[in-house]
């Protein structure tokens, strides 16, 4: 492999999966008295533990995480918070909304990364093929869950025009 691209391709993917966990710690945390509080924070931490097996694996490779992505992931984090959601001072159902469907394409981006390195995963030392198709599997379970999150979400906030106490109160079932 280039290693040259593949460290570019990682760091992208650890600047995004920095920004995953910090996002969805504070989903965690805006939802912790709700319903499905348990799922939620459940997610949140797959989705840290997914980041430390991408370092995991950039140290197998001998990849360096680059400091200036890590923390550029981070601030945009920080700065999206800052996008208007139809109340002054606090939070609306529409954040709960918005948010579920930023990490959505988030974890799609991560599901699509360990893919990408299994395709190659024959072809390269350091990639366990069988580690990644755990990965694969562990992010389109994470990307149901979020979908049903998402789904509840949005029901309640764009039909019901409840705000964001009420926008995660439905328990469904967690996916297995």
């Amino acid at each position: 492999m280039q290693h040259k691209y593949l460290s570019i391709y990682l760091n992208d993917h650890l600047a995004g999966a920095t920004s995953g966990v910090e996002l969805s710690r504070r989903i965690a945390r805006a939802h912790r008295s709700s319903a499905r509080a348990a799922e939620v924070q459940h997610l949140a931490e797959d989705i840290a533990e997914d980041r430390q097996s991408l370092l995991d694996l950039m140290r197998s490779l001998e990849v360096a995480p680059r400091r200036y992505k890590v923390y550029g992931g981070w601030a945009v984090e920080k700065i999206a918070r800052l996008k208007p959601n139809g109340h002054a001072h606090r939070r609306s159902g529409l954040s709960t909304v918005v948010e579920l469907e930023t990490l959505r394409m988030g974890i799609q981006g991560k599901y699509l990364l360990w893919r990408a390195l299994a395709a190659v995963s024959t072809e390269s030392e350091g990639l366990d093929h069988s580690r990644l198709h755990e990965l694969i599997d562990r992010a389109a379970s994470q990307m149901a869950i979020v979908d049903g999150l998402h789904g509840t979400a949005a029901r309640t906030v764009l039909a019901g025009g409840h705000g964001r106490r009420e926008a995660l109160r439905q328990a469904h079932p967690r996916p297995s």
